[in-house]
């Protein structure tokens, strides 16, 4: 794809709300989003886990890929997704059936006939937030516009209003070490130290908020069309695992975790 249709694609998406810069740097604008993986077999729910998480009537028990439930919305959202999957039979599609470390088969789940996953559901009802492990680009695209529609209509947990933290509130974002957080604000510097770029939102680098760029991510950046460099001064959303130094930081390890919003 030309520079110039890079370019056209991230202002489209911008336009959109969505701005999910690693879907931008390869899908024309005239694409659809859908999000179609490699089927991985069919079940039967017998059993809600936890907000994310089912149990198959086999035994298998299948983490749903690609969202993340804030602790205060927990509950409503095993709720609710009992009432979407519980003793009915879905259809996973992902990657891979590779077990994770706990023994969890990821997936995206789909209820035969349906053409959008069970967690594009959760999402439009503000009940969960886009998460970080997502494969596919239509999927990320897919399951972004979804938490956007419940973001602009105050769904769930964007009713609170502090779902966003922001990155000037650093006292804030450190009461969440060790959560899944979304955070907002201005790149006011771009370092690099050693094999490390650092994308820093306050003056003080030491106490305030700063999302950690490993040098392998460097390069994924750049192969997508984003030039590090040039994040200096714009307006950015990041979500992932806070950690606690001396001040917040963030580290960057999937594309999904950064969105340029409009307006830059």
């Amino acid at each position: 794809m030309t520079r110039a249709r890079k370019s056209d694609c991230r202002d489209s998406l911008h336009r959109l709300g969505l701005m999910l810069l690693a879907t931008c740097a390869t899908v024309p604008m005239s694409h659809a989003a859908s999000c179609v993986l490699a089927e991985l077999g069919e079940g039967h729910v017998g059993e809600i886990v936890d907000a994310r998480s089912i149990r198959l009537s086999d035994g298998r028990e299948v983490r749903l890929a690609g969202i993340e439930a804030p602790p205060e919305q927990s509950a409503a959202a095993m709720d609710a997704l009992g009432t979407l999957l519980r003793g009915r039979d879905v259809v996973l599609r992902g990657e891979d059936d590779a077990p994770d470390r706990y023994g969890r088969q990821r997936a995206f789940a789909f209820v035969p006939g349906g053409g959008q996953p069970v967690q594009s559901e959760l999402l439009r009802q503000g009940l969960v937030l886009r998460g970080i492990d997502l494969p596919d680009r239509d999927c990320a695209l897919d399951l972004g516009a979804a938490e956007a529609e419940a973001r602009t209509a105050r769904r769930g947990v964007w009713k609170m209003g502090t779902v966003i933290k922001n990155a000037e509130s650093p006292d804030d974002i450190l009461a969440g070490v060790g959560l899944f957080t979304v955070v907002e604000g201005k790149v006011l510097s771009v370092r690099q130290t050693g094999a490390t770029t650092y994308l820093n939102f306050a003056r003080s680098w030491t106490r305030g908020f700063a999302v950690i760029i490993p040098k392998r991510m460097v390069a994924v950046l750049e192969g997508a069309g984003i030039d590090v460099k040039s994040l200096a001064n714009r307006q950015v959303r990041v979500r992932g695992w806070i950690e606690a130094h001396a001040g917040p930081r963030l580290e960057l390890t999937q594309i999904a975790q950064i969105e340029i919003l409009s307006g830059n």
